[in-house]
């Protein structure tokens, strides 16, 4: 028997919230179901294991950053600012609800030196998700030179999301500055 919708939407949000803010290794699944008001069995019906419920979680966070990143490109009108957009959908993610202290995925590599396959699936699509649309987006500002910016631009990016850890109040504006710096020198 599969977990309804509601329910596993409220465990979602429930292990988004706890282990994005907490720490994954620091949040007992208790904690979860706690948080989402449902029991043992119904996680363990969805989800054989807490890594399992992880990957859950991750996958959905990165959908949602998929759109919010969509959304960033679709207001800008040069293919410059299209690629600079990430910056823009970084800013706006981070001030949506399941905004966290810094990357989820960061922080579940970090937390999982050797992750658990589904895990790893989850952290490797967000990382080719990451490098194909900067690749692409790259492409169309320098084509021929459009993997070597992904590369760069993918180095900015996730320095910038884990500047996030170390000072809350970090900013977008010294990354996107460095990423504009790399484009005017092409």
């Amino acid at each position: 028997m599969a977990i309804r919708p509601s329910t596993e939407s409220k465990l979602l949000d429930a292990a988004d919230e706890l282990f994005f803010s907490r720490g994954i290794a620091a949040t007992p699944i208790d904690a979860v179901l706690d948080r989402a008001g449902v029991s043992a069995a119904t996680l363990y019906r969805g989800y054989p294991s807490k890594e399992a419920l992880l990957a859950a979680t991750l996958d959905r966070r990165h959908r949602a950053w998929l759109e919010a990143w969509d959304d960033a490109v679709a207001a800008r009108d040069s293919a410059e600012g299209r690629l600079l957009a990430v910056f823009d959908a970084l800013d706006a993610f981070r001030s949506r609800p399941i905004g966290s202290r810094w990357c989820a995925f960061l922080g579940s590599a970090a937390e999982y030196p050797d992750p658990p396959e589904e895990v790893a699936r989850a952290i490797a699509r967000d990382t080719e998700s990451m490098r194909e649309r900067l690749e692409n987006l790259a492409d169309a500002v320098d084509p021929g030179r459009g993997a070597e910016l992904a590369e760069q631009l993918l180095l900015v990016v996730t320095g910038d999301l884990a500047m996030r850890l170390r000072s809350p109040a970090w900013t977008t504006d010294t990354a996107r500055g460095v990423a504009a710096a790399l484009l005017a020198s092409r």
